[in-house]
C-alpha cells in the first residue's frame, strides 16, 4: 500500500533556515519529511524538529562529506520509492510552505490523474525577507514545453511529483552542477504530462550564499548543455540557447534587481 505524501529537504549548514521551513508546513493531511544532511559542521537539532513537526514523521539521514545537492536530492528518492511513496513534494532549508500547500497539489494531482509533476507559483524575497517580485511560470503542459527551452518552469522547491516519474526518470544527473533540477524537470516533461498550479504558494530565498548565485557561471553553462540535449530547429530552443549565452555575462543580483523592476 501507498504512503501518500513525503517532502524532501537537503541540508547544509543552515539549521536555523531548516527549522523554519519545517515550521512552516502547515497541512490537512499527513505529510512526512526526510531530511539529508550534506555533510554539514553545523548540526541540525533533529530531536526538536521532531518535537515540533506535527503534520507526520521526519526522517533522518547524513553524509559524513559534502557531496552536493543532486547526490543528497537522489538519496532522499531512493528512500521515497523504497518506502513506496505516492507522491515526492520538494523544500530547501529557509524557503516557507503557505498554509495547505501540500493539501492543494495533492487534491490536484488526485483529481487529474494524468498529470505527474506539479509546481506552484513562487513569491520571491531575500535572505532578510524582503518582497523582491512574485514568479508566476506558465501553467499549461504546452507552454511549459515551450519555456523550458529558454529556462526552467518551475520554481524546484514548490515542486510535487508521482513517484511513477521514477519508472523512466531514475535520479537527478549528477553531471550538470546546479543545474541538475533543469535536467531533472526536462527529462520528466519529455515523457509525462506537467502543469503549474496557478498560486502563489511558496516563499523562495534568494540568498546571495546559495548555489544559484555562488555557481552562476557554471549553472547557466549547464543549462546551455541541457539545451543543446533538448534542441530541436524551432524559435524557442534557438533563442534560449543565444539568451543563456548573453546571461552568463550577469550575475544572478543584477538578474534579480531587472525581475523586480520587470515583475512589480
Amino acid at each position: 500500500m501507498h504512503k501518500q505524501i513525503i517532502t524532501i529537504i537537503p541540508h547544509y549548514n543552515n539549521p536555523k533556515g531548516l527549522e523554519t521551513s519545517i515550521i512552516s508546513i502547515n497541512e490537512k493531511i499527513k505529510a512526512d519529511i526526510i531530511i539529508i544532511d550534506d555533510g554539514s559542521s553545523k548540526k541540525p537539532n533533529i530531536q526538536k524538529l521532531k518535537e515540533v513537526y506535527k503534520q507526520g514523521t521526519i526522517f533522518y539521514k547524513k553524509h559524513n562529506k559534502n557531496k552536493g545537492i543532486a547526490e543528497a536530492l537522489n538519496i532522499g528518492l531512493d528512500y521515497a520509492k523504497k518506502n513506496k511513496y505516492k507522491y515526492i513534494a520538494r523544500l530547501d532549508a529557509g524557503d516557507k510552505f503557505f498554509k495547505n500547500k501540500l493539501t492543494k497539489q495533492y487534491k490536484y494531482l488526485e483529481e487529474n490523474k494524468d498529470v505527474k509533476l506539479l509546481g506552484t507559483w513562487a513569491r520571491i524575497i531575500d535572505s532578510k525577507g524582503n518582497f523582491l517580485y512574485n514568479l508566476k511560470h506558465p501553467t499549461k503542459y504546452k507552454d511549459i514545453k515551450k519555456s523550458m527551452h529558454l529556462n526552467s518552469a518551475f520554481v524546484h522547491p514548490s515542486v510535487m511529483f508521482s513517484s511513477e516519474v521514477l519508472t523512466k526518470v531514475k535520479a537527478y544527473p549528477l553531471q550538470y552542477l546546479a543545474a541538475e533540477d533543469y535536467g531533472f524537470f526536462f527529462n520528466i516533461i519529455n515523457q509525462y504530462r506537467a502543469e503549474n498550479y496557478p498560486e502563489i504558494l511558496i516563499d523562495y530565498v534568494v540568498d546571495e550564499n546559495s548555489i544559484s548565485t555562488i555557481k552562476r557561471e557554471a549553472q547557466v553553462k549547464n543549462r546551455i548543455k541541457i539545451m543543446i540535449k533538448n534542441f530541436y530547429f524551432g524559435a524557442y530552443p534557438i533563442y534560449g540557447i543565444i539568451r543563456s549565452c548573453i546571461l552568463v555575462l550577469f550575475s544572478r543580483s543584477v538578474l534579480n534587481k531587472v525581475k523586480s523592476k520587470t515583475y512589480n
